[in-house]
């Protein structure tokens, strides 16, 4: 099987050329984007691990394919599950921004989204949410990006700050590339970027290097749109607004990264895939999964049958040839010159419970070194993997680190739902200060919520007041 390779989409050169013309630095992409480009492959289980040549007996070249059962975006995947899903809940302290809020994410199937989001950030390292306007329906979008499709521009300690994001579209039947720059204050005038002489762009320091052009922290952020063609010239598109100024002192956007130190580029605003030091253990899955299918494959039964059980036919006159009976998948043998044992069958021994005992060894190193525990991917009694439910009552390490992702994912929410708020007030939405806003994660995921309940319920009357009850589960 020939595997055709697609490198998918990428922040073109001429975008990286427009930025820097600008004045910003797309040196933090160029640092971590072989690493990104490494993990986006994994993630599809293709490159020179999965698809690559040999040689047989005699020298001759042919290809192959290495099965997977993709252990690298299962990794991803479970993670999304884990971490959010529409029982996740957004509230403010005003009650009507939460109604608000409640709202928009069902009617924009929010959680969907950003569960999504969180898979690909996961994978890749980072993932962003960003809104995205159309004034003509006065209305606001968030739009879902992951680390192959945003730069960032102005960072810190306190993370991106300034942040640039490339999609590609189509318009009127062509190729387009669309950039947004979400920065405070806009861009000035004559082109430059908003920073002051002398200061590095994108090198994070934010309060020095913009200060001259702010003079206060409450700047607002704009929306700045450009967009090229598939040349790279950039190109005028009627109804859209380049310089958007959102009213906003707060970021239009949100960044999603796993809790995972980034030790590939030091102080880079990039995040580290989740499975980025288990290398070796999606190998180890996929070659014992490979190794298990071949062992089954190449031990079917071969059956030989002796010269006398084959007809003969001429050929043009000119010589015998056996007439084709039967599968063509080399499970029947002619014995050559052979009239004794008319039919022989032999049937391999299976080593499967050894290749099978390997595969769960290596399931278990993806586990363990991914953050799961040891125990979360492995075989049971009853299926292919056990649940998280089924492995946290006895897996600390699932719990420690669903936590600390939690803690990390909850600034993104947060971020992202205050600025939805501003800019639905931005859009004409009477809506108060939400004041502070907290997200409640789904803990059915990771522990029995009923067993909970009813533990509380037996305490009514004891240690637990009924309003007491009612605050914690509703």
């Amino acid at each position: 099987m020939e595997y055709l390779e697609s490198e998918g989409f990428w922040i073109p050169e001429s975008i990286r050329a427009y930025l820097t013309s600008l004045g910003f630095s797309v040196d933090a992409l160029e640092a971590m984007e072989p690493y990104i480009r490494a993990w986006d492959r994994w993630m599809a289980a293709r490159g020179r691990f999965y698809d690559y040549h040999d040689k047989d007996g005699m020298g001759r070249r042919y290809r192959v394919h290495r099965r997977s059962i993709m252990p690298a975006m299962r990794v991803c995947k479970e993670w999304g599950a884990l971490l959010l899903n529409e029982e996740t809940k957004i509230t403010c302290e005003d009650a009507r921004c939460t109604e608000y809020l409640a709202d928009y994410f069902a009617k924009t199937g929010f959680f969907e989204a950003t569960q999504e989001t969180i898979v690909q950030a996961f994978g890749r390292g980072t993932g962003a949410m960003a809104l995205w306007f159309d004034l003509g329906k006065g209305e606001v979008r968030v739009r879902h990006t992951d680390a192959r499709m945003l730069v960032p521009l102005t960072w810190d300690d306190d993370g991106i700050s300034e942040c640039a994001f490339v999609t590609s579209s189509s318009w009127r039947g062509k190729q387009i590339d669309q950039l947004q720059l979400h920065v405070r204050g806009g861009l000035q005038g004559d082109g430059d970027a908003s920073i002051s002489p002398g200061a590095e762009a994108g090198s994070g320091s934010k309060d020095e290097a913009r200060s001259s052009h702010y003079g206060t922290s409450e700047a607002t952020y704009h929306i700045i749109t450009k967009c090229f063609d598939s040349e790279g010239r950039e190109i005028q598109i009627p109804g859209i607004i380049e310089d958007l100024d959102t009213g906003s002192t707060s970021p239009t956007f949100a960044i999603i990264k796993p809790a995972v130190l980034n030790t590939r580029v030091d102080l880079s605003p990039y995040g580290q895939s989740v499975f980025a030091d288990a290398i070796d253990a999606i190998q180890a899955v996929d070659l014992t999964f490979d190794a298990l299918i071949n062992e089954i494959d190449l031990s079917k039964m071969r059956i030989f049958l002796s010269d006398v059980m084959f007809d003969t036919e001429r050929n043009n006159g000119k010589k015998n040839v056996e007439i084709p009976f039967g599968k063509n998948d080399c499970t029947v043998f002619r014995k050559v010159m052979s009239t004794d044992d008319v039919i022989q069958e032999f049937a391999p021994a299976l080593r499967t419970e050894a290749q099978a005992e390997a595969f769960r060894i290596s399931l278990q190193m993806l586990g363990d070194l991914c953050g799961f525990g040891i125990t979360y991917f492995d075989f049971d009694n009853s299926g292919y993997v056990k649940t998280a439910t089924e492995v946290s009552s006895d897996n600390s390490a699932l719990m420690r680190n669903i936590r600390h992702h939690e803690n990390q994912l909850q600034g993104a929410l947060v971020a992202i739902s205050k600025a939805i708020l501003a800019a639905a007030r931005f859009l004409g939405e009477e809506l108060p200060d939400e004041g502070v806003v907290t997200v409640t994660f789904d803990d059915a995921i990771i522990q029995d919520t009923s067993a909970l309940k009813a533990q509380d319920m037996a305490e009514l009357g004891v240690t637990m007041h009924p309003w007491e009850y009612r605050k914690k589960w509703y």
